[in-house]
């Protein structure tokens, strides 16, 4: 599972995908479907969870001697960048909302 998260061509398809979802799907090969934001968020919520449990189960890994230091200081990493981005998107959410409740009906 470390290497789907170093594969710079899935990255590359994600970005791919996530620019059609912000386009509208306009562009050669537009999928019949699109994606609802219900559907992206919680793709992107699974996708944060499965870092997550990579990094702890790298984490583990090293404890026992299982895994390769690369590969738990890459896991480690990405669960690290994951969290990080979590918590901002938290945080602009909060601030959103608080916005919303100041606005004047």
């Amino acid at each position: 599972m470390v290497d789907k998260i170093a594969n710079p061509v899935a990255a590359a398809n994600a970005y791919a995908n996530i620019a059609k979802v912000a386009t509208g799907g306009a562009g050669a090969g537009e999928e019949s479907e699109k994606a609802s934001f219900g559907a992206l968020l919680k793709n992107a919520v699974v996708n944060s969870i499965n870092t997550l449990r990579t990094g702890e189960e790298m984490t583990a890994r090293a404890v026992t001697g299982e895994a390769s230091l690369p590969d738990v200081v890459r896991a480690v990493n990405a669960a690290d960048s994951t969290l990080q981005m979590v918590v901002a998107v938290r945080d602009r959410l909060i601030n959103a909302y608080t916005e919303i409740m100041r606005m004047p009906i």
